[in-house]
Order: C-alpha cells, then structure tokens, then sequence
C-alpha cells in the first residue's frame, strides 16, 4: 500500500550548535561523524542527552507494519510524535501509505521532504496556509478533516483547479474535535457535496478520549455506521481513519470488515504514531499489545545524565530538566548507573521533581559524577526537545544521527 518514496532528507552538520555532543571544532557532516564508531560514554557526548535506541526503533516499525498488513489497514503514521525525516523515511519504506499531520506547518514540512500522501488529522481554516496548499495539489495526495459547514466553506473559498478531498469527522460528547452525532456529521456532509471546490473522501475519528474499552468499541461501531451511511456519497474509493496508539486492536476489529469482501470496500487508515518510540510509563501500561497473543514494542528513548549533586541523604540532584526529558504525563523513570565501564540495574530510587535544569531524585546508593539512564513517559513531548538524537546501537556506539523538523 504504500509508496518506495525516498525523500529529501535534511544534511545533518554536527558543530557546537548541536546540544549533547563536545564539537567545538570545524563543522562534520552527519556521515562523517556516525563512520567515527563515538561509543556514548568516550568523551564525545555532554550530559544531558537523549539517544535512540536502533534495534527498538526498528523492532516497534517492523510490529505496526505487520500488524496493519496483517488486519488489511493502511498505515498513516502520525508525524507529529517524532518530526524526524530520518523516521519518515524508515515508516514508509515498511510500507506505510503515508504520514500523517496535525498542522498546517508539519504538512509544509512533510510535503517539503517529498511525502507523496498527507493526510491531516484537523479541520484547517488558516486562509494562508489553504492558498498554498490549494496550489500544491496536482501531484500530491492530501486529506484534511472538516466537521463544520464553516470549515467546508473556508476549503471551498480557498480552492482551485483541484479540489480539496475532506474526511467528515465525527466526534463524541465531552471529547475533541468532531460532529456531534450522525446528524450533525450528514450536515457537513451535504455541505460538502455542495461545495464547488471540496469532494467528500470519507469519515474519521479518534477513539481517544473514550474513557475505557467499552467507550471505544461503541464510538468506533458508531464510526462504521457513519460510513456505511456517507459511503453511497463517495466517489471512487472510501477513506475510513481512526486510531491513536493506546486502541489499534479495537480499530482493527471493528473497522477492518469496512475494507473486505462485502463491505464498503473502504480504504482503513490507522494514524498511530507514538508506537516509532513506545516509551517506559504511558503507552507501556496502555499498548494493545498487552491486550494482543502476539508481539509487542520496545522503549526506544532514552536519556542520559549526571549527578551533580548529593546534598544530603536519600537526595541526588541530576543536571537534567523539563527542557530535556518529557514530564506531561509521568516523570522521567532512573533504569540503570553506569559507573567506570559497567552499566547497572538502578533500584529504589524515584524522580519526584523536574525544575529548568534539575532533576530530583530519592533513595540512596546514587553519588556525584554517577551516569543515569533514564526512560521516559509519552515520547510525543519528548521528540521535540532535541534538534539532533543520536541513534545508537545495543552496545552504545552511535551508528547515525536523525533530526527533527519542530
């Protein structure tokens, strides 16, 4: 399903700009640097930083394209977790159909790097942003949300030659964006199909802020008569999309008959994105892989950083801070010391605080100049601290580097 895409991928120059490595010297490009063979802990990095781990990555990109072919889903990966080219580039070339967006600025960047299918998961009535876009259409697929009749007239007013192609969202009572009810949805539905310069594509939906299983079943079942009802409305095949990273295997099950024999024959499109990085809070406890007989992903985050301080008892202060390490959902988890050469289980010791510039942390055993790694909670907030990640291999040499568009 999805395109051999290779995009044009940013050059990586690696100089004193670049946060987390000791480069005050000439400019290195990315190549150049990652061919050096840098083990993490031989005097080329600084502390704080934040590394990728290469055989989670590409574990956690290899689960999600098998389980979408496995389902008869197509794959839009959300961008807005990572912003990296570099990963991009790894999703499509496991088949994903496209990337998607949540912002008109993250479509300019992925339409810059030559993703061939955009599909952005939001009503858009930027008067600026839809001029540009109504001029990039011919050659390249996009698909925008529309769930009100001034979001259709705002597509409408900004259109060309080609028109803009919406998915009708339908929401839910308490949560995001999105019709409330089928009623509603079948207004912008006729207003869509009295726009000159819009064309109904299909429906959509996050079952994300359902509260637990039986929420989202219901809202996704509710999704799937949406579309049985809008599909004799669509033109040429139906999208259908739904699906963040805490309920893909709810998604699968009551979405993917949509796409066999019998059904609609619609295109299923999941747009889970944080699964690329996984992470050790959040997603750990809510993956349907805990749900799922098979597989599972892997954290693929991780943050190094130094004691610089042990004040008193039981208190070690880490030269980390909320400008480094995610802390929206759950704070930074201490996995492991390195001291000299050995890296070690690291127990009973808890981060309770994260400042501008500290980390604190309680229990004992922890002393100044000790490395720590630590996990991190919703990789969507924390992909965006860094410009440059270091990618590293399982024995903490750093085989590559990757970037992020934020």
């Amino acid at each position: 399903m999805g395109f051999a895409a290779r995009l044009e991928l940013p050059g990586i120059r690696v100089d004193w700009r670049t946060r987390g490595i000791l480069h005050p010297g000439p400019a290195v490009d990315a190549a150049e640097f990652a061919a050096a063979g840098h083990s993490l802990f031989d005097g080329t990095f600084t502390w704080p930083l934040m590394v990728v781990r290469r055989s989670a990555l590409a574990h956690n990109v290899a689960a999600l394209a098998a389980f979408a072919d496995r389902h008869g889903l197509a794959l839009a990966p959300h961008g807005k977790t990572s912003m990296s080219p570099e990963l991009f580039q790894a999703q499509l070339d496991a088949g994903a159909w496209g990337i998607t967006a949540a912002t008109a600025a993250q479509v300019v960047v992925l339409r810059s790097l030559g993703v061939p299918r955009v599909l952005l998961a939001s009503e858009i009535l930027d008067a600026g942003a839809l001029r540009w876009l109504a001029g990039e259409l011919d050659g390249f697929e996009f698909l925008c949300f529309a769930d009100s009749v001034e979001g259709v007239r705002a597509l409408d007013e900004a259109a060309g030659e080609t028109p803009f192609r919406v998915l009708v969202e339908l929401g839910h009572a308490g949560g995001r964006t999105g019709c409330r009810g089928r009623e509603r949805l079948m207004e912008v539905v006729e207003a869509v199909q009295a726009a000159r310069g819009v064309e109904l594509a299909g429906v959509a939906c996050y079952e994300g802020t359902q509260p637990d299983a039986g929420g989202v079943r219901a809202f996704l079942r509710e999704l799937a008569a949406a579309a049985e009802a809008v599909a004799p409305h669509v033109e040429g095949r139906m999208v259908v999309s739904a699906g963040g990273s805490a309920w893909f295997d709810l998604v699968a099950e009551e979405l993917a008959p949509l796409a066999r024999p019998g059904g609609p024959g619609a295109l299923v499109l999941l747009r889970s994105g944080a699964y690329i990085a996984h992470d050790e809070g959040f997603y750990r406890e809510r993956t349907p892989y805990n749900r799922l007989p098979e597989g599972g992903l892997r954290p693929a985050l991780e943050v190094w950083a130094q004691v610089i301080s042990v004040p008193e008892p039981g208190l070690a202060l880490v030269g980390m801070g909320k400008r480094d390490v995610p802390y929206d959902l759950d704070l930074p988890f201490p996995r492991a010391v390195r001291r000299g050469d050995r890296r070690e289980p690291l127990d009973g010791v808890t981060v309770t605080r994260v400042q501008d510039q500290h980390t604190y942390v309680t229990g004992e055993g922890l002393r100044p100049g000790d490395l720590v790694a630590f996990g991190i909670s919703h990789p969507c907030t924390a992909f965006d601290k860094w410009r440059v990640l270091p990618v590293v291999d399982d024995d903490d040499v750093v085989i590559d580097l990757i970037t992020t568009c934020f």
